[in-house]
């Protein structure tokens, strides 16, 4: 896809986002990774509701602005966003939201691991529970470091959900086949 079409395709995973309720005020980033080594993310503290392609920020690897509105900042979440396209070569985007259900059991500290429904085992595996880390810190990627070669889908502990992927609809649908999953083994389990 070229930069317009990344851009547009990024607004339109925040807008989705936001309709699912995955996402309040400020809550949730997103970036996808550029083939020639820089990244498109979500700016800070904005609605993923008012998302729109001129409010993105290019990035590079070293965290730095390439291009953007002064006035945004890219999200606070970089560094968890750079550490999951260090530590994974095929990882092209990134998605981190609260959709509610898998928050809880995140909230909980309950992994999903259990191998009930085979369309969740296939698309997803496994969904552990990282470690807390305070949110905008360093923590965070080191929490979730150890988890990152063995899952796709990570639940962050009293933090949300994070999904990684070839591709920002792969990574999108990864994070609505968790929210779908909590749901219906919150359901099970009542």
């Amino acid at each position: 896809m070229n930069i317009q079409e990344t851009k547009e395709q990024i607004c339109d995973v925040c807008h989705k986002m936001w309709h699912l309720g995955w996402v309040a005020a400020n809550d949730g980033n997103v970036s996808v990774k550029m083939e020639d080594g820089t990244y498109w993310i979500t700016p800070s503290g904005m609605s993923k509701s008012f998302i729109v392609p001129e409010k993105l920020i290019w990035v590079n690897a070293d965290m730095e602005v390439l291009e953007g509105n002064p006035a945004y900042k890219p999200s606070s979440e970089m560094k968890m966003h750079m550490r999951c396209y260090q530590e994974r070569p095929d990882v092209n985007a990134v998605v981190h939201a609260h959709p509610p259900t898998a928050t809880a059991y995140a909230l909980a500290n309950k992994p999903l691991d259990e191998y009930s429904m085979i369309e969740t085992v296939i698309a997803i595996g496994s969904i552990p529970v990282t470690p807390y880390g305070a949110p905008s810190t360093y923590e965070v990627p080191h929490a979730i470091t150890p988890y990152l070669q063995e899952h796709d889908v990570m639940l962050l502990q009293n933090h949300g959900a994070l999904s990684v992927a070839c591709d920002l609809l792969t990574a999108y649908y990864r994070m609505e086949t968790l929210e779908l999953f909590a749901k219906i083994s919150l359901n099970a389990a009542l």
